[in-house]
């Protein structure tokens, strides 16, 4: 009995040690890529980096003011679009739909959600960018809003669905109308999963590259206005990376430590939003 007992304390720990070094593992995945990152493109993180345009072909310095600037418009058109769609579609999955309909659309959206960046691009091209002869930030926004529209959706489904019955029973039995109820009862009951789903449907499209080559394309100035090829960060590391010059190869490991930085900036200020909490209000 007692070797048994030793036998059962010995998988226990062994099992404790694997599971902890695996967590370990993942975990500094992340500091690993940020590490590099720092290290190679730490010493090109300059102001001029952050408000200077990218300095002609053969010189060194310049920055990539533009980027920045093109990819949170890009991100903004994509928020725009995918977001609201997104949101609707799962309130009427998880409060109207029926049997079949929800799964068609659960179905159809699982399927865009496996659709490849690539194609995404290029049927945002043929849609947007053809029609027009141009390549355009509202190209660039629309390719990214496709592909947030599924993440959204899916997502925030999941969330408005796990509101208990209760709350909904008790709102409507208060004489409150089923949209009233799903305002003001249930859409602040799963406010936290929503902001989360937004973010994971944000942070997925933050960084892609593809879409915008088929779309926004790029540009080394300032980008007036929704109807011109604009710059943004993943297209110029895509650039900068494969290009012959050794402070291009810099400034696109500074590139993706601004990208991973941002992301990681939501992140925390998204964790202190939900940390405060939310209360559902009375009907």
């Amino acid at each position: 009995m007692s070797s048994r007992l030793r036998w059962r304390k010995l998988v226990s720990h062994f099992m404790l040690t694997m599971t902890g070094l695996c967590a370990l593992v993942a975990v500094s995945v992340l500091f690993f890529i940020l590490g590099y990152l720092v290290y190679h493109g730490g010493t090109s993180i300059s102001w001029n980096f952050f408000t200077k345009l990218p300095a002609p072909v053969g010189e060194t310095g310049g920055g990539m003011a533009n980027a920045i600037v093109g990819s949170a418009k890009l991100l903004l058109l994509a928020c725009l679009l995918g977001v609201p769609i997104g949101f609707f579609g799962a309130i009427y999955l998880a409060e109207f739909s029926g049997g079949t309909v929800a799964f068609v659309v659960r179905y159809a959206a699982d399927l865009l959600n496996g659709v490849p960046s690539i194609v995404i691009g290029i049927f945002a091209y043929s849609l947007v960018v053809l029609p027009f002869k141009h390549f355009s930030t509202a190209a660039g926004g629309f390719a990214l809003g496709l592909m947030m529209i599924p993440i959204t959706l899916r997502s925030t489904e999941e969330f408005l669905r796990a509101v208990p019955r209760a709350l909904r029973e008790g709102a409507m039995a208060l004489g409150a109308s089923q949209w009233k109820t799903i305002a003001t009862v249930v859409v602040p009951a799963a406010y936290r999963g929503i902001l989360t789903a937004i973010l994971l449907a944000f942070a997925r499209v933050a960084g892609e590259t593809a879409p915008l080559l088929f779309t926004a394309l790029g540009n080394r100035f300032w980008s007036p206005g929704w109807a011109q090829p604009t710059a943004s960060l993943p297209v110029m590391i895509f650039t900068y990376a494969i290009a012959p010059y050794d402070d291009w190869h810099r400034q696109a490991w500074a590139a993706g430590l601004v990208l991973l930085a941002l992301i990681l900036i939501v992140n925390i200020i998204a964790r202190m939003i939900l940390s405060r909490g939310t209360t559902v209000p009375r009907t």
